[in-house]
């Protein structure tokens, strides 16, 4: 997410600051209030990365940050990967607040970012996902970033959760694999 909200600064300049993790970490805070789950986003894998889409997108406006939390163990680390000046890579992590204070206003301005594509490996109660992505600024507009979302989830018997995320971002360097595109004429696989 934080290498497509980059590319999103391009049209929104408040999103600049999230850039490097410590500009990032002196944004202003957020208030997130808990609140429980909605069984439809935590009931089944599936659910779950359609929430993981529909809290940060949306039309000008709040997003729904408390409800993304609901999605995440208490301690989840977000992984954005990019490339330096340097042409090396560079992982910028965050917690939960982290990302959402550097982020918020930015996204308030208007962010629609939807799955194309799914991989799922799954062995019991753990799942790795690979979920390709496009964003936008506006719903219909045209696409201004595409990447893929690694997201490992576990299920504790009474919902999903998901434990990690780490994304980079399609770019001249790193062209997306047809294996993680759109098959044209088909639906993205489900979940299992």
């Amino acid at each position: 997410m934080l290498n497509r909200l980059l590319a999103f600064a391009l049209a929104v300049p408040l999103l600049a600051p999230m850039a490097n993790a410590q500009t990032a970490a002196s944004a202003s805070h957020v208030d997130v209030p808990a609140i429980a789950p909605r069984a439809e986003d935590v009931g089944t894998l599936d659910g779950l990365i359609a929430a993981y889409y529909d809290v940060i997108s949306g039309p000008a406006g709040p997003r729904q940050w408390s409800r993304d939390r609901t999605l995440y163990i208490p301690d989840i680390r977000f992984v954005s990967m990019s490339m330096g000046k340097d042409g090396k890579p560079v992982a910028h992590t965050m917690s939960h607040q982290q990302f959402v204070d550097a982020s918020d206003k930015g996204l308030q301005a208007g962010f629609y970012e939807q799955e194309v594509h799914r991989s799922t490996e799954r062995f019991g109660n753990i799942a790795h996902v690979f979920s390709t992505y496009e964003s936008r600024v506006k719903a219909d507009g045209p696409v201004i970033a595409r990447g893929i979302n690694s997201i490992e989830a576990f299920f504790d018997g009474k919902r999903w959760w998901i434990a990690s995320a780490i994304w980079d971002e399609e770019r001249p360097d790193n062209p997306m694999p047809p294996e993680y595109l759109p098959k044209v004429g088909a639906d993205k696989p489900a979940a299992k």
